[in-house]
């Protein structure tokens, strides 16, 4: 059989086009990766990636550089690594309410966690700590909940943004002890503690490590911890469980995400070297320290995880009550 000379040059450009691709990737990473976070500098995400940086450049060969898109709940930095090149050379840094919270909590999100981005790692599991500001009467989450309903409408607590986690669990709390506060959000936990510590806001949900940094100098009180168990970075602070007064077990996670379409080789290259890093035992210790746990899943477990993630928040949403236009 004949081929024309025409088709032998659509050929030859289709194999150089081919190699070209294949060399682009063979070369994965040329160039830094920008980690977008959708909250203000200072917060816990801000410090989780800090901690982990200098050992990832070790794994990857590039350094991560952070970039802070903050606005709705960490909704405008999903949104715009969404809208990314597929590359590898922008990631999200997210949270549980980024990935499984917002979705369920907006009535139109501007993204959908399983069709827009592709999993690369998860890289902690941390509870959160309920907290007050040092001018609050209690010493205890029950002496606190009595405290709310002697004084209803009269408390507010801070978040990190509406439709987080550190918004929904204190609107679980309310929902299983009958207590009344007013919600006012920030724009990220760290706006949000100044305003605990200065006395504007009387309580908060946040992540333990965050918690536990504030508690051990002593400008906020910790009641109590998310988790089934005690966590080693407040060792004296009992669960919620143990306090009696409320049913709520509720542990948070961080993870990398890209947008979707990128190359299965490079999401390898990169969830191989967040395993790296957080394989290190230097960098588990300290996470342990902060009260956080070195829960590494790679793209596909990941992906598997957050698909279970998705209908079990939905239903606490639905359960707290909690709807965001």
């Amino acid at each position: 059989m004949l081929i024309s000379l025409h088709s032998i040059r659509i050929l030859l450009s289709v194999a150089l086009a081919f190699l070209s691709f294949s060399a682009s990737y063979a070369a994965y990473p040329d160039k830094p990766v920008k980690v977008i976070i959708g909250f203000p500098a200072g917060g816990p995400l801000d410090a989780h990636i800090r901690l982990l940086s200098d050992r990832f450049q070790t794994a990857f060969g590039q350094p991560l550089i952070v970039d802070y898109k903050p606005g709705a709940g960490g909704a405008v930095g999903a949104q715009f690594v969404a809208q990314s090149p597929p590359d590898g050379y922008t990631v999200l840094l997210a949270n549980t309410g980024t990935m499984v919270i917002n979705p369920a909590i907006y009535t139109k999100s501007p993204y959908d966690t399983l069709k827009d981005f592709q999993p690369i790692a998860r890289t902690a599991q941390q509870p959160l700590a309920f907290i007050v500001n040092n001018d609050v009467p209690v010493q205890t989450l029950k002496e606190f909940i009595a405290y709310a309903k002697s004084h209803p409408g009269k408390l507010n607590y801070g978040s990190a943004g509406n439709g987080g986690i550190s918004h929904l669990v204190p609107e679980m709390l309310k929902n299983e002890t009958g207590i009344f506060m007013v919600h006012i959000p920030f724009k990220g936990s760290a706006p949000a503690f100044t305003d605990l510590i200065a006395g504007h806001v009387q309580f908060m949900a946040e992540s333990v490590p965050q918690a536990a940094n504030y508690a051990k100098m002593g400008k906020v009180r910790a009641l109590a911890v998310t988790s089934a168990k005690r966590n080693p970075a407040l060792p004296n602070t009992p669960t919620v469980l143990e306090t009696g007064v409320a049913n709520l077990e509720v542990v948070g996670f961080y993870g990398i995400l890209a947008p979707k379409g990128v190359p299965p080789e490079v999401v390898n290259k990169l969830s191989q070297a967040f395993k790296e890093t957080l394989d290190s035992p230097e960098i588990q210790k300290k996470m342990i320290d902060q009260g956080a746990d070195p829960a590494y899943l790679n793209a596909e477990q990941f992906s598997k995880f957050l698909a279970t993630e998705m209908p079990r928040w939905a239903k606490a949403v639905k359960q707290a009550g909690a709807k965001l236009d």
